[in-house]
């Protein structure tokens, strides 16, 4: 009986090894899992750990701030030079108006002094025959007549009117309608001119380039290309188009280098 009981308990005890063998995996498992889970915690840490390093070393050494300073630098240049060429422009116009008043002025007096009539006999001179001529009251000299404006004159003094009280679209209009009517006028390039004028002033720079190139391909010999080519520039430059404004500067410098465009030409190539 002893030894059935041993063998029964031999038995027994081989029967719960393959139990205790899969308790023993799980238990090995299990601790495998912890320790991953351990490590990945720490490596979670130390990254959170680096970051906040990191922008701690970013708010010390104001990157960020310098980084919003540069941004504020570009868009305040950015504002001065659109502002730098509205002075421009506006000098500009100025000194066209200048030269055109001038000229006006000048065209007048030139025709009065054509249209005056030569000098009267004194009163009491002797008549071809050597007697003197019957008493007559005294009568005052008529002053010569103005000569009468043409309409093409008033046409064009209206327009230019328009853009002097600021009216651009009026004047565009005006200005449009002349170059249109009067093709073969000595004013044509000139309104031409104030045409594209008008259009920058009211920023139609596609517009004011489209009028300026006809300005340029209908009138090449005229004073007024320069100014032509120093508003097309202008108006590239204002399409944000800068390669196109440089060339058309640096075109404008080579064609004509002594003019007053030029000049301002330099300028502008100075400052970009």
């Amino acid at each position: 009986m002893r030894g059935l009981a041993t063998w029964v308990l031999f038995a027994a005890s081989l029967a719960a090894l393959p139990a205790r063998a899969a308790l023993f995996d799980d238990d090995e498992a299990r601790k495998r899992i912890d320790a991953t889970n351990q490590r990945l915690n720490q490596i979670q840490r130390t990254l959170e750990e680096r970051m906040t390093a990191l922008e701690s070393q970013l708010k010390s050494q104001g990157l960020a701030e310098l980084l919003n300073q540069l941004e504020q630098i570009k868009t305040e240049v950015a504002r001065l030079r659109g502002q730098i060429e509205v002075l421009t422009y506006e000098q500009e116009q100025q000194q066209k108006r200048q030269r055109d008043l001038y000229v006006d002025l000048d065209s007048r007096l030139r025709k009065l002094e054509s249209a005056a009539s030569p000098p009267a006999a004194a009163p009491g001179a002797p008549s071809p025959s050597g007697s003197l001529p019957p008493a007559v009251p005294p009568v005052a000299a008529a002053s010569p007549a103005a000569p009468a404006v043409t309409a093409e004159q008033r046409d064009y003094d209206a327009a230019l009117d328009q853009f002097k009280a600021g009216k651009y679209p009026a004047a565009a209009a005006g200005f449009a309608a002349f170059a249109k009517t009067y093709p073969k006028s000595p004013l044509a390039a000139s309104a031409q001119n104030w045409l594209g004028n008008a259009q920058f002033a009211q920023k139609d720079y596609r517009g004011a380039i489209s009028s300026q190139r006809q300005l340029v391909a209908a009138y090449p010999d005229s004073a007024k290309v320069p100014d032509a080519l120093l508003t097309i520039a202008s108006s590239q430059f204002e399409l944000g188009d800068s390669a196109a404004s440089r060339k058309t500067l640096e075109d404008l410098i080579k064609k004509y280098p002594q003019s007053e465009a030029a000049a301002k030409a330099r300028q502008r190539l100075a400052i970009r």
